[in-house]
């Protein structure tokens, strides 16, 4: 590992959470009674109605206040439902709170297991504990769950290991409104979670069904990053695929780690997506561990 990827993997559970904590919280309106909050982890998606707000995700306790806030100026329903897009602290450190706010718990099984026992994320060289019993999800499933709550039909679809080994997509199908969760960052490298199952070839696989599923009128809402559509999609899935390529070829000359760093692999997309928490370096090192 480069001397830079330490001190990067160092820095980013503390940076995510200081921006939670002095972060402003963004609501954008989708379509219909959808809307997103961003400034709290990852995004906070929200189907509100008379059935009461369902969230999908929770972003960071520390930022509880103000995503309250947010919600309030939303509507005055009551919160009733949380689904976990997976189980990254930025998308569930939120749980306990929101589910003793009211609402039950809904993920798939291994964002359940990730949660109930101490697990080791080394990509951020971090150690998470046991979650407490109030942010484990009641309801989990295995590949596909429906929900139906405010007159939307609600469709939960497990990818298979992609980002990490628990990732769902959620199609709000009245809307015609698909949440990807962190199978897409939008305008920037995403993190791959090799400890808990994430690779490229995952990252790739899950583009690749994102893809085949949206059509041109949906809107698609990242984990990170401003909502979308299947054309910017479609990019990032072509960078992925790209930057995949160039280092294995790199990886299969025998070139080290620190030798691929060097022959910037991601060069050609570094100004566009390289300007976040996961560096170009960085996601090399991802890239490299996984081809």
């Amino acid at each position: 590992m480069s001397d830079v990827n330490l001190q990067t993997k160092k820095r980013i559970v503390p940076t995510m959470n200081e921006s939670a904590e002095h972060g402003k919280i963004e609501t954008h309106s989708v379509r219909r009674n959808i809307s997103v909050l961003e400034g709290s982890g990852g995004n906070i998606t929200v189907l509100t109605g008379k059935d009461g707000k369902l969230l999908i995700d929770s972003g960071f306790t520390v930022s509880m206040p103000r995503v309250k806030a947010a919600l309030d100026n939303l509507s005055s329903d009551p919160i009733t439902q949380l689904i976990n897009s997976h189980w990254h602290t930025d998308h569930t450190n939120g749980n306990a709170w929101v589910h003793e706010a009211g609402a039950t718990i809904t993920a798939h099984t291994n964002t359940k297991k990730h949660l109930s026992i101490s697990t080791r994320v080394e990509g951020w060289l971090w150690t998470f504990p046991a979650a407490p019993s109030a942010a484990l999800p009641a309801t989990t499933f295995d590949a596909v769950h429906k929900v139906h709550h405010n007159e939307t039909n609600i469709a939960l679809n497990y990818y298979g290991p992609a980002h990490t080994d628990s990732d769902i997509s959620v199609i709000f199908e009245q809307a015609d409104v698909v949440l990807v969760g962190d199978t897409w960052w939008n305008g920037i490298y995403p993190f791959i979670d090799c400890s808990t199952g994430g690779s490229i070839d995952g990252m790739i696989q899950a583009s690749d069904w994102n893809l085949k599923t949206v059509t041109n009128d949906m809107i698609i809402i990242p984990g990170h990053g401003p909502t979308s559509n299947k054309a910017a999609l479609s990019e990032f899935r072509d960078m992925l695929v790209e930057i995949r390529h160039n280092v294995a070829e790199l990886k299969k000359q025998g070139k080290s780690l620190d030798e691929t760093i060097a022959a910037n692999p991601t060069a050609k997309y570094d100004a566009k997506f390289g300007q976040f928490l996961i560096t170009p370096a960085f996601f090399t090192e991802l890239v490299y561990v996984g081809v």
